[in-house]
């Protein structure tokens, strides 16, 4: 019987200490067409990652060696890799650390199995973009990154420089949580990081501009004492 791999498989590093969670990701990825490669350490995840060149990164935060953000922080000095979090740890202050800290986006075990492999193929999309990309789409909306140009229902939305700011950031990162820290930073500057009240006024307005209900939003979706995530739909 043949045991040769398939070498033009996406390649899925997987950094936990839990030998029934790295199987039970071994499964799932391998059955959906991903090379699974497996550390039990942070060390030897970083060691993984440096020689595997993973096209994304699972990783657990409860490491006996290193702590994931950590982890995830050294990463980031020479990798733009999309990082999933799993972790039991589901305290704001533990997501926003890694979020904060470069991880595409955070999943609390246990998961569900469709959900993890849906924000999988977000984070991947979003580290392969292209000129397609330039016009984001999703349900009424319609942004075009290089006119500088917002659409509803095929009709153009006047938004103010710091809505765009705003809008343009969520889009450019779309399926992704962006904590209140990040958004702040990159739209008003490092020294409005502590004034949430900015980003509650901005996106109350964009809502009001772009939600079918914003009372009810399907657009820009809160993701609570964290930040906010754009939706991408069809």
């Amino acid at each position: 019987m043949s045991t040769e791999v398939n070498k033009s498989l996406p390649v899925a590093l997987v950094i936990d200490d839990e030998p029934q969670i790295r199987r039970l990701l071994r499964l799932t990825l391998e059955a959906h067409g991903y090379r699974v490669f497996e550390a039990a350490t942070g060390q030897e995840g970083l060691l993984e990652a440096a020689q595997r060149r993973p096209e994304v990164v699972l990783l657990d935060l409860g490491l006996p060696d290193l702590d994931g953000v950590e982890v995830l922080k050294r990463l980031r000095e020479w990798s733009h890799v999309p990082v999933l979090v799993l972790s039991v740890r589901d305290r704001e202050d533990d997501k926003i650390a890694a979020l904060d800290a470069g991880a595409d986006d955070y999943v609390t075990k246990p998961f569900a199995s469709g959900e993890l492999l849906a924000r999988l193929r977000v984070a991947q999309r979003r580290a392969r973009p292209g000129p397609e990309e330039a016009v984001f789409r999703s349900g009424e909306v319609e942004v075009d990154l290089a006119r500088r140009v917002v659409l509803r229902k095929g009709r153009e939305v006047k938004l103010t420089a710091t809505e765009y700011a705003l809008l343009a950031l969520l889009v450019r990162h779309a399926g992704r949580v962006l904590t209140h820290r990040q958004l702040l930073k990159e739209v008003w500057g490092p020294n409005a990081v502590e004034h949430t009240h900015y980003l509650r006024v901005y996106v109350a307005h964009l809502r009001e501009k772009l939600e079918a209900d914003p009372a009810k939003p399907e657009l820009i979706r809160t993701e609570p004492g964290v930040g906010y995530r754009l939706i991408p739909q069809e």
